[in-house]
This record gives structure tokens, C-alpha cells and sequence, in this order.
């Protein structure tokens, strides 16, 4: 995937070329100005969709979360641009979407600075008819739990960390295929006890959702067979080729 750069006083813009052509530094407000009615928010990031060419681009501002977040809300300290979080996450897509895997396509990346702050926004594009497995789990609908398990082995086997594997950064799409959002704060590791690591998450999210009234108990069935698919996937890969 082809990357360039756009930048001025204050500003910066990493985009795929294929897709925008010479943004400035009021394109993000640009797209914000063409989504229609209503705001999607999705855990920490606050999220706008707009029609683009060939179907819709996710447009996302990036905010904290915690005690923290409740004084800085949606400013990091300056470090450069490349350590921004929006390039750091935009950089991973990209790598990826190039690796074949189930990830949005990463449209464009900005951030304005002010002082030793900056704010960010991500774009991507958006996986169409796909919605968040906690949504699926809450209509009561079928998921192919061993099928999810396979497809995070291969995000693991590519040695991509997810910093936040949970429920709602899953999506599911109208053929019942997994998705990954949300790599913020995401990275390229070495083989090790994070693979575990983001698999408990996963789980904890299933149980922390569950205990909501409105939505069905834990599916102890469901998560045997979604670690029963990443093992089986595992073996797979591992086996040996040859006679």
C-alpha cells in the first residue's frame, strides 16, 4: 500500500494516494461536514461516517479514556509526528491489509498540533453491513465461534498485538467473517504470553457484557469452540509440510 505525506505549520496529513487526492489541513472538517445525522461512539473514540467513493470512510477522533481523559479529553504530548498515534496506527493497518488480513482499509491519518499538544483523528474505510459482535451477541444471532478463533490465530501467527481485544472492536460482517478495529496503541511483537494476554481480555469482555441484564449469559460452549478453532488453526500452521 502506497503512502504519502501532506504537512504544514501545525498540521499533518499520512493518506493513501489511491484514495484522496492532495488534502489540506481542513480535510477532516471537511469530511465531518458530509456525515449526515447522527454519531456512532465506539468506546474511547468518537466516530463519524461518511459516503465516499465505492461506499463509506469511519472517521475517528481520538480521545482518552480514564480519570486521565477526563482533563485532557483529546490531547497528547508531542513527541513528532511519526510517534503520533494516528500514524503509528495508520503505519499498522496498512501492514496489516498488506499481510491479507481482515482489517478496515486505512484511508488517512491527521493531526493538528498546539504547543506540546496535539489532537488526531484516523479515517478508514468502512467494512460494509459489518457490526460489532456485541451487537450480534445482544440480538440473540448466531456466531461461528470457532471460525473467530481462526481468524485471531492469524492475526497472532503475524505476530499483531491488539492492545484492547474486546467485544466491540470485533466486528462481524453479513457472511458472519471477523474483523479487527481499533489498533490504537497496537504493534508487532515476537511470539510470547501477550497471545494469551489478549485472548483473556477477549474472554473478560464476553463475561463483563454478559452480566448486563438486557444481554444472554456467557456461552462457556461459545468460548471452548472459539479456542478450539485458534488451537486447531495453530496446529495447522505449525504442522510440518512435506510427505
Amino acid at each position: 500500500m502506497n503512502a504519502a505525506l501532506a504537512q504544514g505549520a501545525g498540521w499533518g496529513l499520512l493518506y493513501d494516494p489511491a484514495l484522496v487526492a492532495a488534502p489540506g489541513p481542513g480535510f477532516i472538517a471537511s469530511l465531518r461536514a458530509r456525515a449526515p445525522a447522527g454519531l456512532a461512539e465506539r468506546g474511547r473514540g468518537e466516530v463519524v461516517f461518511v459516503p465516499a467513493p465505492g461506499g463509506e470512510w469511519a472517521v475517528r477522533h481520538y480521545r482518552r479514556g480514564g480519570l486521565f481523559g477526563r482533563l485532557v479529553q483529546d490531547r497528547y504530548a508531542w513527541l513528532g509526528a511519526e510517534r503520533t498515534r494516528c500514524y503509528r496506527e495508520w503505519r499498522m493497518l496498512a501492514a496489516l491489509a498488506e499481510l491479507g488480513l481482515p482489517v478496515p482499509g486505512p484511508v488517512a491519518a491527521a493531526w493538528r498540533r498546539a504547543g506540546p499538544w496535539y489532537r488526531a483523528d484516523l479515517v478508514t474505510q468502512r467494512i460494509p453491513s459489518a457490526v460489532p459482535l456485541s451487537s450480534r451477541l445482544a440480538q440473540g444471532e448466531a456466531v461461528d465461534w470457532r471460525e473467530l478463533g481462526a481468524t485471531i490465530w492469524r492475526f497472532h501467527a503475524a505476530g499483531a498485538c491488539h492492545a484492547d481485544l474486546n467485544a466491540h472492536n470485533i466486528m462481524l460482517d453479513a457472511a458472519g467473517a471477523a474483523w479487527l478495529l481499533d489498533f490504537d496503541r497496537g504493534r508487532f511483537r515476537a511470539p510470547g504470553a501477550w497471545r494469551e494476554h489478549n485472548l483473556a481480555r477477549l474472554e473478560r469482555s464476553l463475561r463483563k457484557i454478559a452480566r448486563d441484564a438486557t444481554m444472554p449469559p456467557f456461552s462457556s460452549g461459545g468460548w471452548g469452540l472459539l479456542l478450539a478453532g485458534y488451537a486447531e488453526a495453530r496446529r495447522l500452521r505449525l504442522r510440518p509440510s512435506g510427505p
